[in-house]
């Protein structure tokens, strides 16, 4: 053996052995924090998006799926409880935020204005996610002073949620086998009595206990139905008005007429209209899912008679329209290696090639081509929610602070309504008191 050659050997031999001693590379490490809930004990292995059923279900399944197929990334989940931005607040104030947290598109401005997310359209056009993707909804929602700060992931809102047996004991249906729904405030009046006379149960599940959000929305789907102009101004907002005033009688008199169920929060609310209390259950778009599965149970209070889910009815004689909103991915604004940031933009990309399974809970697709395809078209239930898509509509996106202002709302809505205050008093103190978080900003 020549002295070359025995130095070769002895120089491959080392490289050989550095390579078996070296360690794998380690995956970058990124953090998620979302809310929808904890349901590791049913889907916390699970990796099959399409085998999963619900919010929680599927969002648990769709990180499970992330991390198997990207070995070169870890995501570690925090789950909050919803919808976690006092938690996500204090996480910012003290310098340390996940990388990417879900956010609504109504809070997204309350974030971006101060600087505290990354804006997206660099990230996203790398990985060849385009702004043309989405539906107009979904990125008018994400996107601030002309940049995109979020992944849009759906655009939601609420629905009338129906127990077709009860429909059919009241005699509120169609000929062709659909639910008589209300034209008008005072058929809906007249549609709850004779529900409430035939079926000794009351026309609404409503979770009115703990609860700040149903009120709200509910208030601003019928404040958009009369065309008012309540948050024209961003800043000085006017909801002292008789178009609130209507929607603010309309649901006292529900109330007092025992047409809704009372004291329940939101869980007793499901399981109250999942055991056959009441006609229509006001929740939002991510029940069709488990609310579907319910139904073809057999046994079930659902499955006797059948679920049917529709968008609130037109009551007044204003724009048709109801209160919508969007979930979304924001990316917090921080100082990353460019191997964290190719990470971030792999798991945005992976939701957004994912959008259709994140579909299934029954929110509206923030991609435009799964809106629009045959397989969402044939989820149960899309051909009666589509009009959603034209139908749902948002506050606008300069008015900041609109989980704060939902609390005030939704305050004041329980003390009228259950007859605490006055709805005078009610409405004046609702008006004053978010004008004066408005001008604190």
């Amino acid at each position: 053996m020549t002295h070359t050659l025995r130095r070769f050997m002895l120089t491959a031999a080392s490289v050989l052995a550095l390579t078996a001693a070296a360690p794998a590379l380690a995956a970058t490490e990124l953090t998620v924090q979302r809310f929808f809930g904890a349901c590791d004990a049913e889907f916390g292995t699970n990796t099959d998006a399409s085998k999963a059923v619900g919010e929680c279900g599927i969002m648990t399944s769709l990180i499970n799926k992330f991390n198997a197929d990207n070995p070169d990334v870890h995501v570690t989940v925090t789950t909050v409880e919803w919808p976690g931005y006092d938690q996500l607040t204090a996480q910012f104030a003290a310098g340390d935020p996940p990388d990417i947290v879900t956010i609504h598109h109504s809070v997204l401005g309350d974030y971006q204005s101060k600087g505290l997310l990354m804006g997206l359209d660099d990230l996203l056009k790398s990985v060849g996610v385009a702004p043309s993707d989405f539906t107009e909804a979904s990125l008018s929602g994400v996107t601030k002073d002309g940049q995109i700060y979020a992944l849009p992931i759906d655009n939601w809102t609420m629905l009338f949620h129906i127990n077709m047996d009860l429909f059919k004991k009241a005699g509120l249906v169609n000929a062709d086998g659909t639910p008589k729904l209300p034209t008008s405030v005072d058929e809906l009046m007249a549609q709850a009595k004779e529900f409430k006379e035939k079926t000794d149960k009351p026309y609404f599940v409503q979770n009115l206990a703990n609860e700040v959000a149903l009120y709200t929305r509910n208030l601003y789907t019928y404040l958009f139905q009369q065309d008012s102009g309540a948050f024209a101004d961003p800043k000085l907002v006017k909801i002292n008005t008789p178009e609130a005033k209507k929607v603010l009688e309309m649901y006292k008199a529900i109330y007092d007429n025992d047409y809704t169920t009372k004291d329940m929060d939101y869980a007793a609310g499901i399981n109250a209209f999942l055991a056959g209390e009441g006609g229509v259950h006001l929740n939002g778009t991510w029940v069709i899912g488990d609310y579907t599965a319910s139904s073809e149970t057999p046994g079930t209070a659902l499955n006797a008679g059948g679920y049917a889910v529709y968008p609130y009815p037109q009551l007044f004689s204003g724009k048709k329209a109801q209160y919508a909103d969007g979930h979304s991915w924001a990316v917090s604004q921080k100082d990353r290696t460019p191997e964290e940031e190719a990470a971030i933009g792999k798991f945005l990309k992976f939701f957004n090639d994912n959008d259709f399974e994140w579909s299934r809970t029954g929110h509206l697709p923030a991609v435009k081509a799964v809106l629009g395809s045959e397989e969402f078209k044939a989820l149960p239930h899309r051909d009666t929610i589509s009009a959603v898509a034209t139908l749902g509509t948002p506050l606008p996106s300069t008015v900041q602070r609109q989980f704060a202002i939902q609390d005030i709302i939704g305050q004041e809505m329980n003390a009228a309504v259950t007859g605490q205050k006055e709805i005078d008093a009610a409405l004046a103190d609702m008006e004053s008191r978010i004008n004066d978080l408005l001008a604190n900003i």
